[in-house]
C-alpha cells in the first residue's frame, strides 16, 4: 500500500498545479524519513529557482550534488525518487488529503516540541509558549487566496462596497457620524487625553453601551484595579453616582445587577495585569483561555492604557527609544485586532505642552508620533473650564480612516462624571464650535464665487 508521503512526493514532480497549490503550506519537517525530506527540498528549491517543475532525471543530478550525504544516502534518495512516476488521481481528493495530513503532522510535532518544553529541554521557550504553539499547529490549512487580482475579481470588488460592514456602533450621535456607524473589526481606535481628563472614563462608558448592545466586552486594566473599573461601570449601568455604590444596601445591589442582566445576552469581563508588565502576546494567551475555560469570545477590547503595555518585540529594560517602543506596542495591538478579528480601543496620554493645551492636535501625543501612524482613528478629549462649568467635553478627531476628518472636525458631548457617563447634547450645543459641522456643498453659487476671484490676494481665508 502506498503511503501519503509517497503520493504527495509523486504529485510534487509531475503535477505541476498540485504543487504549486501546497508547497507553501508544507514543512520540510513534516516527513519523517530524512530520504523524503531531502526530495521534498529539492523539489522545492527547483520550482522557485526555474519556475517549472523537476524531472526525475534533474532530480537524481541535485541529489548527487549534495554535499550533506555520505554515499549511501544518496542512493537510498535516489532509489526513492526512481520509484516516482506519474499517475492520476482525483485533484481534490489529493488537496484534501494533503491538508489533513500537513495538520496532523503539524500536531504531532507541536505535541512533541511541548513535551520538550514541559520537561525544561528547551533554552529559549518557557512553559507559556506552548498554548501559543498548539494553536498554531490546529490551525494549519491551505489558504489558496494570495491577493486581489483587480481587474479579474471586480464583482467581488463591486460585492464588497454594497456589504454591510459589522461594526461596533456608538451610543453617541457624533461619534456614530464621524466614524459611519461605529468602529469596524480589525482597527485600533485611540483616545489621546491628558491626566484626569476622561481616557478611564470613555472606555468604561463605551465597554457598557457595547454591553447594552448583548455583544462580548473584554476590558484590560493595567492601571487600575479590577474592582475600580467594576466600579465605574457600575455607576455607568446601574446609574448610581460613584461615590454612593458603597451606600448601597445589598438587596438593592442585587436587584439593580439581576434586571441589568434581563437587558442584555453579553458578558462582561475585567482583568487586571501590573503596570508595564503584559503584551500583546499575554493578551492573546488571555483570548485562549477565556475560550476554553469559559467560552468566551470578546466582540470587542479595551486596554488602559496603551503606553503603560509592555512590547513584545522588546524587552523591558531594552535600551530603545520611545518612539520605537510605542510604536511596536501599537502595531502589535494592531495585529492582535486583525488576528482576533475584532476592534480595540485604548488611550494614550498628552504631552506636557498638550496637557494644558485647548487645542490638542497629534504632535501632543506623548512618547511617540509613530502611534498615530498605526491607529485607525484617534481622537483627543479636550477640558476646559468653561466645558466643564457645562459638563461638556471636546472631542477633535486627530485621524480618522472611515471617514473625512474634517468633518465634525471637533464637537462638544455631555459628561456626568459622577455617574462616569456620556451623553448627546443638544444640537445648539455644536452650533458655536466653529469647525464642528457640515461641509460646503460645491453648488453654481459656489463655482460662481471661485470665477469670481481674479487671484488669491481677493480670497478671505479667516
Amino acid at each position: 500500500m502506498e503511503r501519503i508521503e509517497t503520493t504527495i512526493l509523486r504529485n510534487l514532480v509531475f503535477n505541476e498545479d498540485f504543487s504549486r497549490k501546497v508547497i507553501p503550506f508544507i514543512e520540510p519537517d513534516y516527513f519523517e524519513e530524512r530520504k523524503e525530506k531531502i526530495i521534498f527540498e529539492e523539489v522545492t528549491k527547483f520550482i522557485v529557482k526555474y519556475g517549472s517543475a523537476i524531472s526525475v532525471e534533474a532530480l537524481n543530478i541535485e541529489i548527487e550534488g549534495r554535499t550533506d550525504l555520505n554515499e549511501s544516502e544518496i542512493k537510498e534518495t535516489r532509489d526513492v525518487s526512481n520509484t516516482l512516476h506519474d499517475s492520476a488521481v482525483e485533484p481534490q481528493w489529493l488537496l484534501d488529503t494533503t491538508e489533513k495530513w500537513c495538520r496532523d503532522r503539524a500536531i504531532y510535532l507541536a505535541l512533541m516540541e511541548s513535551i520538550h518544553i514541559a520537561d525544561g529541554e528547551d533554552e529559549q521557550k518557557n512553559r507559556d509558549a506552548i498554548p501559543s504553539i498548539l494553536s498554531d499547529a490546529l490551525a494549519v490549512s491551505f489558504d489558496s487566496h494570495i491577493g486581489h487580482d483587480y481587474l479579474n475579481d471586480y464583482e467581488e470588488r463591486y460585492e464588497s462596497y454594497h456589504r454591510k460592514e459589522d461594526k461596533i456602533p456608538f451610543d453617541l450621535e457624533y461619534f456614530n457620524k464621524v466614524t459611519k456607524g461605529g468602529i469596524p473589526n480589525k482597527t485600533l481606535n485611540i483616545a489621546l487625553a491628558g491626566t484626569g481628563v476622561g481616557k478611564s472614563l470613555f472606555m468604561c462608558h463605551m465597554a457598557s453601551s457595547v454591553l447594552l448592545q448583548g455583544k462580548n466586552v473584554l476590558y484590560i486594566t493595567l492601571e487600575m484595579a479590577e474592582e475600580k473599573i467594576a466600579e465605574r461601570i457600575d455607576a455607568n449601568l446601574l446609574n448610581v453616582p460613584i461615590q454612593d455604590i458603597t451606600d448601597l444596601p445589598k438587596p438593592m445591589f442585587d436587584t439593580k445587577v439581576t434586571n441589568l442582566s434581563k437587558k442584555t445576552q453579553g458578558s462582561l469581563i475585567i482583568k487586571e495585569y501590573p503596570t508595564a508588565s503584559a503584551h500583546s502576546g499575554h493578551f492573546k494567551s488571555l483570548l485562549q483561555e477565556l475560550a476554553l475555560k469559559k467560552s468566551f469570545k470578546p466582540d470587542i477590547i479595551f486596554i488602559d492604557y496603551l503606553n503603560i503595555c509592555a512590547s513584545s518585540r522588546y524587552r523591558q529594560n531594552a535600551s530603545v527609544n520611545s518612539y520605537s517602543f510605542i510604536k511596536a506596542i501599537a502595531e502589535e495591538l494592531r495585529g492582535l485586532a486583525v488576528e482576533a478579528n475584532l476592534p480595540i480601543v485604548s488611550a494614550t496620554q498628552t504631552t506636557r505642552s498638550g496637557f494644558a493645551s485647548s487645542d490638542v492636535d497629534l504632535t501632543d501625543t506623548s512618547e511617540s508620533f509613530g502611534l498615530p501612524a498605526t491607529a485607525d482613528l484617534m481622537f483627543a478629549l479636550i477640558s476646559t473650564e468653561e466645558l466643564e462649568g457645562l459638563n461638556q467635553i471636546m472631542v477633535k478627531q486627530l485621524k480618522n480612516r472611515y471617514n473625512d476628518p474634517t468633518i465634525f472636525k471637533r464637537f462638544v458631548v455631555g459628561i456626568d462624571r459622577a455617574k462616569m457617563r456620556l451623553y448627546d447634547v443638544e444640537q445648539n450645543a455644536q452650533n458655536d464650535i466653529s469647525d464642528s459641522g457640515k461641509d460646503e456643498e460645491y453648488d453654481n453659487n459656489t463655482a460662481e464665487k471661485f470665477k469670481s476671484k481674479k487671484s488669491f490676494a481677493e480670497f478671505n481665508f479667516s
